[in-house]
């Protein structure tokens, strides 16, 4: 095992391999309840069934989506694991999913087409959108488009992703929220708490954001002491802390597996193999013709492409797993493990499955090999069965792992050439853009198109720089043609 993952050669050990792939499983698990419910708008006790869509059908999406949404995981993991033999994760990509839903299942409900139908048509776009990757991997060009792009924005996604991380680990809690005037703000101690009805009642309001600051600083303690497994320790210390001093009882509901597995084999795994599908899928009226189906899938595959690239420089650098020309090791085969997931994604039955933004926090922890993915496609296969084991961990507990990730990722921002406009100007975009839009492709757009225009009317602009043109302008028509 050893010799086949590189376990001692990249400097890590079984043990701290298994703890960084409970980590990163620990970190992303919400995906396997959150998935379904972006997908199926909720399912059947959601909005799109409160705007009377049939919420029968809404209801085997999500149980379809919810089997599909597991199987998918630990298929694209255990590929990085044995063929690209790398730390990362794989699952459906948060973003996409609700795009999916926006694009065939509450497309499908305002145009009067079926809920199932609007389904299945979406997982043929997904589908071909997922050929379209593997045929771009499988001749290198997905590879090429990556090592391309400028090296400033090279060193800015890794700490856009960083940024990034936190913010969802901020969210998570509730730290940082929602506001009407502000757009985003703290979490309101002072009203929380004169609002409570009992000095209890205040505690279990404020106690997730608490435990997540006293999670953070027991990183941070363990850390600084070089203490393994640091982020696990946090994560399992705050846990139990918080069942205990919320009094909060764990739920173990598992009446509705076998209901799960019947509609996942009635509408989900069929879908792909429908003809009335692939004819939906270019014609239905919740589509609206051939050209705004292509438009959608060039849509999947941009966003999907930028995402995992993004993700693997972030990650890579963060594991110090890039070669001589700051590229990630084993580029191509991970590119080729996503894409092969996104396909086998789409005949499960679920929306593009990608490389999860998630996994820095298993490589935060330690996680250099396969041996991590290994360990996270177990614990996703345990929840196939059991699926309260994924909700068990409360996001006060995972949360200081995601923020922790972004403190580590930061310094990779250190190295872009902050005195020199056309790598500072590009580099910030990309690096804020990504937070603030929620989106790592938009950021990598933003960077892309800032370079461009710099180094054009500077008169800095190379031959090479033909590629990342060519990723500017398609970000530009995306941008301009399609609402995510």
């Amino acid at each position: 095992m050893d010799k086949f993952f590189k376990i001692s050669e990249r400097g890590s050990s079984v043990r701290t391999e298994i703890f960084a792939g409970l980590t990163t499983f620990f970190a992303m698990c919400y995906i396997v309840v959150v998935n379904p419910a972006q997908v199926a708008a909720g399912g059947a006790g959601g909005w799109l069934a409160e705007l009377g869509a049939d919420s029968a059908a809404l209801g085997q999406i999500w149980n379809s989506v919810y089997i599909a949404s597991i199987l998918v995981a630990i298929v694209g993991t255990l590929l990085m694991a044995f063929y690209a033999k790398m730390p990362f994760a794989q699952a459906c990509g948060m973003g996409l999913n609700s795009f999916f839903c926006t694009s065939f299942i509450s497309a499908a409900h305002f145009s009067g087409v079926d809920l199932i139908d609007g389904y299945q048509s979406g997982l043929v776009i997904i589908f071909l959108s997922g050929i379209v990757f593997l045929i771009l991997s499988v001749t290198g060009l997905r590879k090429y488009i990556a090592t391309a792009l400028p090296d400033c924005l090279k060193k800015a996604i890794p700490a856009g992703i960083g940024l990034f991380i936190a913010y969802i680990g901020f969210q998570n809690v509730g730290l940082i929220q929602g506001n009407q005037y502000t757009v985003s703000a703290l979490f309101d101690f002072h009203g929380t708490i004169a609002g409570a009805e009992s000095g209890f009642a205040a505690w279990v309001a404020v106690a997730p954001i608490v435990l997540t600051i006293v999670g953070l600083v027991l990183i941070g303690i363990l850390a600084k002491k070089n203490v393994k497994g640091n982020v696990i320790i946090s994560i399992l210390a705050v846990t139990v802390l918080y069942y205990v001093t919320t009094l909060t009882k764990p739920s173990f509901d598992l009446g509705n597996i076998g209901q799960s597995f019947k509609d996942f084999a009635a509408v989900g795994l069929p879908g792909v193999f429908s003809g009335k599908a692939w004819t939906n899928a270019f014609s239905g009226a919740h589509i609206g013709g051939v050209f705004n189906a292509v438009a959608i899938i060039i849509t999947f595959c941009l966003v999907d492409m930028f995402d995992t690239i993004g993700t693997l420089y972030g990650t890579a650098a963060q594991a110090d797993m890039l070669d001589e020309n700051g590229d990630p090791i084993n580029v191509n085969k991970a590119m080729l493990c996503d894409s092969i997931g996104t396909t086998a994604g789409a005949v499960l039955g679920t929306s593009t499955c990608t490389t999860f933004v998630e996994s820095a926090a298993g490589v935060g922890a330690g996680g250099r090999t396969g041996l991590t993915s290994v360990v996270v496609s177990a614990c996703f296969a345990i929840c196939l069965f059991l699926s309260p084991l994924a909700t068990l961990i409360p996001s006060c507990a995972t949360s200081p792992a995601l923020i922790y990730v972004g403190v580590l990722m930061m310094k990779n921002f250190a190295k872009v050439d902050m005195e020199d406009a056309l790598s500072a100007i590009p580099a910030f975009l990309a690096l804020i853009v990504m937070v603030l839009s929620y989106s790592i492709s938009s950021g990598i757009g933003f960077g892309a198109i800032a370079y461009v225009l710099i180094a054009l009317f500077t008169g800095n602009y190379k031959k090479k720089d033909i590629v990342v043109t060519i990723i500017a302008l398609l970000f530009v028509a995306r941008f301009l043609m399609i609402t995510m």
